[in-house]
């Protein structure tokens, strides 16, 4: 592990500011849009239709990235960030979608675990046939506090 060394203190706080800037988790993203008042942004399901029938986290806007450049405009504001997610870690979907998008001139970040991680934490979400949510996953998510302490 130290055949590299570790970055400087400043560079390492330089490149996790950068990191937190760009990135927000799903418990941070399920306290937000919890909050009294809103969570200041709008959380965009960047799958496909199919994707979405099978499940979405509720009160996200569904764009696939690939209609993104073409619909944008008319489902989001420029002046409200955007969190993008897609299935999981082992997908770029969001990435791809935070890119498109910040290249229209919106802020934007984008959730880490994507769906995958949203349901494994035991948060509520959508499908086509209603709302479900399934018990934490004790790997992902404390399974007998609100919270994790992070």
């Amino acid at each position: 592990m130290l055949r590299v060394p570790p970055a400087a203190p400043s560079a390492a706080a330089a490149y996790f500011a950068a990191s937190l800037a760009f990135h927000a988790d799903a418990s941070d993203v399920a306290a937000a849009l919890g909050a009294d008042g809103g969570p200041g942004f709008a959380l965009l399901d960047s799958r496909s239709t199919e994707a979405w029938d099978q499940g979405h986290i509720p009160g996200a806007v569904h764009l696939p990235t690939a209609r993104i450049a073409a619909e944008a405009g008319r489902l989001l504001d420029k002046a409200v960030p955007v969190v993008t997610y897609c299935w999981g870690p082992g997908c770029d979907g969001a990435a791809r979608a935070a890119l498109a998008l910040a290249e229209l001139g919106y802020h934007v970040k984008e959730m880490r675990g994507g769906f995958e991680y949203w349901v494994r934490e035991g948060f509520p979400y959508e499908t086509s046939e209603g709302r479900r949510r399934r018990d934490a996953d004790p790997l992902t998510a404390p399974v007998a506090a609100d919270d994790c302490g992070c």
